[in-house]
C-alpha cells in the first residue's frame, strides 16, 4: 500500500497493461496442479523442484490469454482466483495436430515409442497415443488443450527499477542479456551480428521502457601475429 502526498490516505497499487510484474501463481486442471512457482504447490508436481521468481509483462502474450487479461487492474499483494475457458487457456484441441507417423521415423532416431510416451518432435511436444504395426498415432496438441483451467495468483510487486526492467525485457525477447547501458536511450554494445536484433526490437523497447534501443559495435582487440610478436620481442633484447 502507498500513501498519497496530499492527505496520507492509503491507496491501492493497481496494475495496468505493459506493467512489469512479479507474480506468484498456481494453475489447476480438474483440481490438480499443473504449474506453479509457489513452493508447496510446486512440490505436488515434483518434490525436488525449486520455486523461481516469475516476471511477466502484462498484455504482451507471455502467458495464456485468460491469465494475461486477469492480471490487469489488480491490487498488489492480494490473492485472486480466475476460471479460464479452454479458448482463453491453452486453446481448443485441433484434429489436424493428431498425426500418424511411420514407425521407421522413430527407429531411425533410436526411439522405441509406446502409448503415453512424451517426446520433442519438430520443435513441439508430442504424446504417443497408439502404436499399431508400422504406424504411430501421435498427438501434438498441448496436453491442456480443450480443457478449462483455473489459476490462483498474487501480484507480488510492480517493477519500477529501469535496469531490472531492461534486463528482464532482454531475457524475454533476446533470450539472453547483452552488454548494455542506459542513458537517454538503451545502448547495446556487441558484435555486428547483434545489430539486426536491436533493429528488430526497437519498437518494443520504446513501447515498454520509453527509450529507444541503439546498437554500438564492440571493437575486438586483434591478437598480434605470433611470429611478429616473437620478432619484436627479440629486437627488444
Amino acid at each position: 500500500m502507498e500513501k498519497t502526498k496530499k492527505n496520507d490516505l492509503p491507496v491501492s497499487s493497481m496494475t495496468k497493461r505493459n506493467d512489469f510484474v512479479e507474480i506468484k501463481f498456481t494453475g489447476y486442471s480438474n483440481g490438480n496442479v499443473f504449474d506453479s512457482n509457489i513452493e508447496e504447490d510446486l512440490k505436488k508436481i515434483n518434490p525436488e523442484a525449486k520455486a523461481k521468481e516469475f516476471i511477466v509483462i502484462i498484455g504482451q502474450g507471455m502467458i495464456v490469454p485468460g491469465l494475461d487479461k486477469a492480471l490487469e487492474d489488480k491490487e498488489v499483494g492480494k490473492e485472486y482466483n480466475v476460471d479460464i475457458s479452454a479458448k482463453d487457456g491453452f486453446g481448443e484441441r485441433r484434429k489436424e495436430l493428431v498425426k500418424t507417423i511411420p514407425l521407421k521415423i522413430f527407429r531411425e532416431k533410436n526411439i522405441n515409442p509406446y502409448p503415453g510416451m512424451v517426446l520433442a518432435m519438430d520443435e513441439s511436444i508430442a504424446r504417443v497415443i497408439t502404436v499399431s504395426g508400422a504406424r504411430v498415432m501421435t498427438d501434438f496438441n498441448n496436453p491442456l488443450a480443450g480443457k478449462d483451467i483455473k489459476y490462483k495468483f498474487t501480484i507480488v510487486r510492480i517493477l519500477v527499477d529501469e535496469k531490472e526492467k531492461v534486463t528482464n525485457l532482454f531475457e524475454t525477447i533476446f533470450r539472453f542479456v547483452p552488454e548494455f547501458e542506459i542513458k537517454e536511450n538503451v545502448i547495446v554494445t556487441g558484435p555486428q551480428a547483434l545489430e539486426n536484433f536491436v533493429k528488430a526490437f526497437k519498437n518494443n523497447f520504446m513501447e515498454l521502457i520509453g527509450k529507444e534501443l541503439e546498437f554500438k559495435l564492440k571493437e575486438e582487440k586483434k591478437e598480434e601475429n605470433k611470429e611478429v610478436k616473437a620478432e619484436n620481442e627479440a629486437k627488444k633484447e
